[in-house]
């Protein structure tokens, strides 16, 4: 690759990640422990992204490749780890992903539970209140259709229970 074309690839990376930076740090916030701080979470996230951005083929968005990408740092990261997290505060950050000052009891309140719930049902409740399509947190989490449907409604029932109790 000609110096030039390296360039205007590494220009085109940058512009990606700057685009789709507040989905990076919000799929991130979701995993930060004291084992996974959000600095590292975010760092081991970009450079997982910058190896495998030569193989991204736009057979999907950005956004979709990106919150992939993301997930499955924070998932394997966890899991190589093996160990227990605990709960994480909502305020790691000053408005990146969200603001948790400005939000309503009730809203608190569901990313309380939603802190609690296994790593994978995370992944997928994260992604259906980002308002993504059943078709696209299959495509991103590599379940099939039905099992997204199944996993989300056991999903939303837990946190239906959980918020009972």
């Amino acid at each position: 690759m000609s110096k030039h074309n390296q360039r205007e690839f590494e220009n085109d990376f940058i512009r990606m990640v700057r685009v789709n930076e507040k989905i990076i740090y919000k799929v991130c916030s979701f995993y930060v422990s004291e084992n996974f701080p959000m600095e590292d979470l975010y760092q081991e996230t970009v450079s997982n992204l910058w190896k495998a951005f030569p193989k991204f083929r736009n057979e999907s968005s950005h956004s979709t490749w990106i919150y992939k990408i993301a997930l499955n740092t924070c998932i394997s990261g966890m899991r190589k780890e093996n160990k227990h997290y605990q709960k994480v505060s909502l305020s790691f950050s000053e408005d990146i992903a969200f603001e948790p000052d400005s939000m309503e009891e009730d809203i608190r309140e569901l990313y309380r539970l939603i802190y609690q719930l296994k790593t994978l049902e995370r992944a997928i409740i994260l992604l259906w209140l980002e308002e993504k399509s059943y078709s696209e947190i299959a495509e991103i989490t590599g379940l099939s259709l039905s099992n997204v449907a199944t996993k989300l409604k056991r999903i939303k029932e837990k946190l239906k229970t959980m918020s009972n109790q």
